[in-house]
């Protein structure tokens, strides 16, 4: 018998099925071969990434570290040239003798002797206030090194809107003078305290410091801790009879500063 002749047609389907399973089989073989030369070098470099980052987390730590201790520095020769200045700054706020001195020294007795260790300024940041705040950090360091308490916290406020600062004492002072807007005309005194109490935890004492009385109410009993009050300047005697209240209510005293 004749055989039958294979369909050409049929083979070359064959074969391009052929090269085409082949050509797959390459290509797969070739992705196994870079996946595993891949992970395999992933594998070598791992230990070195890990040591590297860990290099670079200990001389982040020990710059941060470095930071802190610069900064701790700066306070505590800031603290020492305003602690060589005392009689001279108390003397310009009018508190180096006779009942001005008397005065000062029962209001710093006052924070000594309340339980707690933290202080935290509340600041009228009014266009009242502008050109104050430069005679007035001074005394406020005097104040607080006096005190012996921590200042953790400053909160200026104006016009219903208040923001609060945390930091070392100079940091928070520099971002008081830079972030304070000392402009504008409402005194929202009773909103600060509820800002600042919203922003960190009550602290020893507050320390409010403006020279206005308040536009909005002040809820006493919501104040968690004493507030000591400076009326600076000449104030007119509602602003008096407000600093004192805000201070008997909550447990705290008044000092008044005439500017000379």
């Amino acid at each position: 018998m004749r055989r039958r002749r294979r369909d050409p047609s049929h083979s070359i389907q064959e074969i391009f099925s052929d090269m085409a399973l082949l050509m797959l089989s390459f290509f797969i073989f070739l992705f196994v071969t870079i996946l595993i030369t891949t992970r395999l070098g992933e594998e070598q470099q791992l230990p070195e990434l890990e040591q590297q980052v860990t290099k670079l987390q200990a001389e982040l730590q020990r710059s941060q570290d470095s930071r802190q201790r610069l900064v701790q520095q700066l306070d505590h020769a800031a603290s020492r040239n305003v602690a060589g200045q005392v009689d001279q700054i108390l003397a310009t706020a009018g508190l180096h003798h006779g009942q001005g001195r008397k005065d000062f020294e029962i209001f710093v007795k006052g924070l000594k002797d309340l339980p707690g260790n933290d202080l935290h300024l509340v600041v009228d940041a009014t266009g009242s206030m502008h050109g104050v705040t430069t005679f007035l950090i001074p005394v406020l360091r005097v104040i607080v090194m006096r005190s012996g308490k921590h200042l953790d916290a400053i909160t200026w406020f104006s016009g219903g809107e208040a923001e609060t600062y945390t930091g070392s004492m100079g940091e928070m002072f520099d971002k008081l003078m830079e972030g304070a807007p000392f402009i504008g005309s409402n005194e929202t005194i009773g909103d600060a305290f509820k800002q600042a109490a919203r922003n960190i935890r009550a602290p020893g004492a507050y320390l409010l410091i403006g020279d206005e009385p308040s536009d909005d109410r002040i809820f006493y009993l919501d104040i968690k801790a004493p507030v000591f009050t400076l009326p600076l300047g000449h104030s007119n005697p509602t602003t008096l009879w407000e600093y004192q209240t805000l201070a008997d209510k909550t447990g705290g005293k008044m000092l008044r500063l005439e500017f000379r």
